[in-house]
């Protein structure tokens, strides 16, 4: 099925494949029953709002993911002209923090159009290297890696692969880290949107061992559907002076509050299908 939506998208002008993949999207919003009650309950919990407005939400995630996952499958040709869609502020953060030589933890979640950004990063000449997805399916993980190549985006492992990350890292280049996961028992649990969340804490076990900046990262598509914003922030901080990740809780903490800022931002922008609290939520039942 995928390959059959690669080869459609990849015939058609950009905007007619982006209202392809915003009809896909829709209409898995309506044949995906159990995942979009789930979607709409966990969005109902962490937002605060009514049924009306976290099914309104929930049905503009799936649309986000419907385009940027075609946006995905064109990045090969599409290879040069990412910047004409990408408007681009606080790059002064990024310039600044690789000018420190220790390389660059580039920090977000699946929010907006996540690879497009990557891709923005590589084509203006960027180290970029990105942690690879692990997929049930290998032929998804290896397309995943097959479409970042493309662009000049490299996969590290196939999971959180540490030995490659403290490799790139140290040459000086930048590791993108999607935090907003479920580790389960491998996590620390702080607040996400406002629920405890295991979340991953090597990124910031990394940041504290090499020094390296931490700085987070949001493509937000804009209402056009078309084209996006790109916003790089500065650096994230420790608690009272200390240096990030010294406090390896809190500073998750922070790095989650970053995140949630943004998705109560932008809510329809984040992927809600994903059972973000599966395993705190599954702690607290037993």
């Amino acid at each position: 099925m995928l390959c059959v939506v690669r080869r459609l998208v990849n015939h058609l002008p950009h905007r007619a494949a982006l209202r392809v993949g915003q009809t896909l999207g829709t209409l898995l919003w309506i044949w995906d029953k159990k995942r979009v009650d789930g979607a709409e309950a966990r969005c109902v919990r962490a937002l605060g709002v009514g049924i009306p407005e976290a099914r309104h939400i929930v049905r503009r995630s799936y649309g986000n993911i419907g385009r940027s996952v075609v946006e995905f499958l064109r990045l090969p040709q599409m290879k040069g002209q990412v910047k004409r869609f990408v408007t681009v502020h606080g790059e002064e953060h990024l310039r600044d923090a690789l000018a420190r030589g220790k390389g660059v933890i580039l920090l977000t979640a699946h929010f907006g159009s996540w690879e497009m950004a990557a891709a923005w990063l590589a084509e203006r000449g960027y180290p970029m290297n990105a942690i690879g997805a692990e997929q049930r399916d290998p032929r998804i993980s290896d397309l995943i890696a097959e479409l970042r190549r493309s662009c000049g985006v490299v996969t590290i492992g196939k999971g959180f692969d540490l030995k490659e990350a403290l490799r790139c890292l140290r040459k000086g280049e930048i590791l993108g880290v999607l935090l907003d996961q479920d580790p389960k028992d491998r996590g620390i649990v702080v607040p996400f949107l406002g629920l405890p969340a295991s979340t991953p804490y090597g990124p910031v076990k990394m940041a504290f061992k090499l020094q390296v900046p931490v700085v987070p990262l949001f493509m937000v598509r804009r209402e056009d559907g078309i084209f996006h914003d790109l916003h790089f922030l500065s650096p994230l901080e420790g608690k009272e002076g200390t240096l990030f990740g010294e406090d390896e809780k809190d500073s998750v903490r922070r790095s989650n509050d970053v995140l949630s800022e943004w998705i109560v931002s932008y809510p329809e922008q984040w992927m809600w299908l994903y059972p973000r609290w599966a395993s705190t939520e599954a702690m607290i039942s037993c």
